[in-house]
């Protein structure tokens, strides 16, 4: 779970947190709480970042710096406001995140890790041997923050700055979560099940969406450097290196990376141990040295092996059992519906392939295919294993490009664009291989089938400016769960589903994006039969509504009763086009299926 699932306590605590400065408790707590709340900003970001998009960072630590440095230069050099060294950082670092996201986010596997650590390092040596910030001797005298006539000099009142701002941020990255990007940034995770292939479907640009990520956790450290600066009142490049990149990151494994709340809970957590460690350890061991790093080693190994979600998830489990859960299962169907698209008339021209052909390298794919769909047909593509069917699929949704040929949609020609355009001009389809997120429920699943029918952004999302939209895209997700039948399980998580269910989620989901032309990437595989005989049902009724469908399938008599005509293909070319009866009696057809006598005998190819 990515958001706080106790309000009320939630509530009660942050009451009590923000009323803490006014009690006589002890300077030192209140040290701790404000180191606490500046590490929480930035381990906040990477939640964001590496823990839902999946896009680990080991710089968030100079984007701090940037912040620290940008406030440090223009009060203590230009003897400007705080206020406006706080502007001037956020400019600053959102200009370099979207420069270095620019360049890094298209990397996969190691290379945006390795990209951020030599960022955290080429910044921390640049700030260190310019002259005019210092060097590593640094800026001092940096003045106290002020807004009117109050003066935030002390740690009990910068208290307040800073966790409101932590407050304030974790608030609007739950909302963020919660929201038409939220659910495609939590798409996007490769580790959990993700990737850029089905959200490029709905019609999102993936990259967008990590550069948005990257900048949004930039900007979060960026705040926390300048809370720093003008609580420590001096800044110098220590607390921005490579060290500092690994412990932010470290804190947000050990609490939770998926969650909110482990923000907190690990910026406290490692906070709290280390200053003991540091006490006790040189104790031990007799003599001084950076031992802590030693017994984090150890506890990140134990944490990745015992508890890999982190130490958060733990404790909601056991919050659970004691206080009321948030109930998250209001739908307001009464909301107006999301627009809709205009459907071509039954029977008109929807769907012209012309000569398609994919060639990787020397092999052929497909090989000059062709084929057209009118409004309100089921067409069928079948073909032995290796017929490049799912190829085809492939080329006309977007998702590969072409050699050459021609597809035409609705009247456009669509050949050569990508997968999120030709969404756009009313395509929809599900996948040979069930891409949902396991780890949100059916209906949000769903409800990312309505990202092109909203509108609302990260920013109105994280101000909770998006919520009427929000109720009318949930609203949408349950009428089309209805649909097909799966209304009571809306609210369970897709991970734990069948795969029968599965399948229909996805399509739900197709549905929800209100197409003209649906693809069903062989929808009854690994299905039992009960599942293949509400499959049915569900296209039947699809088909009635006016729905036109092309399905790639292996089970023959699957693909008998429910189609209108059927594509078949052999070796990536075309073979034969017919109805269901002309295909069963083409000998062509027996021949492609290894000299099958009777393609019916057992109800599968």
């Amino acid at each position: 779970m990515t958001r706080f699932p106790f309000p009320l306590p939630a509530a009660a605590a942050t009451v009590l947190l923000l009323g803490l400065p006014l009690l006589p408790v002890p300077d030192f707590w209140i040290t701790q709480l404000n180191y606490i709340g500046l590490f929480s900003l930035v381990v906040l970001g990477l939640v964001l970042l590496t823990g839902v998009g999946g896009l680990t960072s080991f710089g968030q630590a100079a984007f701090a710096g940037v912040g620290a440095y940008a406030t440090g230069y223009l009060t203590t050099v230009l003897g400007l406001s705080p206020w406006l060294g706080l502007i001037a950082g956020l400019a600053v670092t959102a200009a370099l995140a979207l420069a270095i996201g620019a360049l890094t986010l298209r990397m996969s596997g190691h290379y945006l890790p390795l990209a951020t650590i030599c960022w955290c390092l080429a910044l921390y040596y640049l700030i260190g041997n310019l002259e005019v910030l210092g060097k590593y001797d640094g800026l001092l005298g940096l003045p106290a923050v002020t807004l009117g006539d109050v003066s935030f000099q002390s740690e009990r009142r910068i208290y307040w700055l800073i966790w409101g701002a932590a407050l304030l941020a974790a608030l609007g990255v739950t909302r963020l979560l919660d929201s038409r990007p939220g659910r495609i940034m939590r798409a996007l995770n490769a580790n959990r099940g993700g990737g850029s292939t089905m959200p490029e479907a709905m019609g999102a640009s993936t990259l967008r969406y990590k550069l948005v990520m990257f900048v949004i956790a930039a900007l979060l450290a960026c705040v926390s450097g300048w809370l720093y600066a003008h609580m420590q009142r001096s800044v110098n490049p220590s607390p921005f290196g490579i060290k500092f990149g690994i412990e932010y990151l470290f804190m947000a494994v050990v609490g939770g990376i998926g969650t909110v709340g482990g923000a907190f809970a690990g910026a406290a957590l490692v906070k709290l141990a280390e200053d003991q460690l540091k006490v006790w350890l040189p104790l031990v061991f007799g003599g001084s040295g950076n031992y802590e790093i030693i017994v984090f080693g150890i506890v990140l190994v134990l944490v990745l092996r015992f508890a890999p979600d982190g130490l958060w998830p733990l404790v909601s489990r056991l919050l659970a059992r004691v206080l009321p859960a948030r109930d998250a299962r209001a739908v307001d169907e009464t909301a107006p519906p999301l627009a809709s698209r205009s459907h071509p008339p039954r029977g008109a021209a929807l769907l012209d392939v012309r000569a398609i052909r994919k060639q990787f390298g020397g092999l052929v794919a497909v090989n000059d295919i062709s084929f057209q769909i009118r409004a309100g047909d089921i067409v069928g593509l079948i073909g032995p294993n290796g017929a490049g069917k799912s190829t085809t699929f492939n080329l006309v949704s977007g998702v590969l490009p072409l050699t050459r040929g021609e597809v035409e949609l609705l009247g456009q020609r669509v050949d050569g664009r990508g997968s999120r355009d030709i969404a756009r001009a009313g395509l929809s389809r599900t996948f040979q291989h069930v891409k949902l997120v396991p780890d949100m429920t059916v209906l949000e699943n769903v409800a990312l089938g309505c990202y092109l029918r909203t509108k609302s952004g990260a920013v109105a999302a994280m101000l909770g400016l998006d919520r009427a939209e929000e109720r009318q895209a949930r609203a949408e997700a349950m009428r089309q769960l209805r649909r097909i039948g799966l209304a009571d399980q809306a609210f369970e998580l897709a991970g734990n589903l069948a795969l029968g269910p599965q399948r229909l989620v996805e399509i739900a989901r197709a549905l929800a994006s209100d197409p003209s032309l649906l693809l069903l990437d062989e929808p009854a595989a690994g299905l039992r039969h009960k599942e293949k005989e509400a499959l049915a049902e569900v296209l039947k009724q699809l088909k009635a509504e006016g729905l036109s469908l092309l399905l790639v399938e292996h089970d023959m008599d699957f693909v008998m009763k429910l189609t209108d005509r059927i594509v078949v293909m052999e070796f990536g070319r075309w073979l034969m086009e017919g109805t269901p009866p002309e295909v069963q009696a083409s000998p062509a057809v027996r021949a492609a299926y290894l000299g099958a006598d009777d393609l019916t005998d057992e109800g599968r190819i």
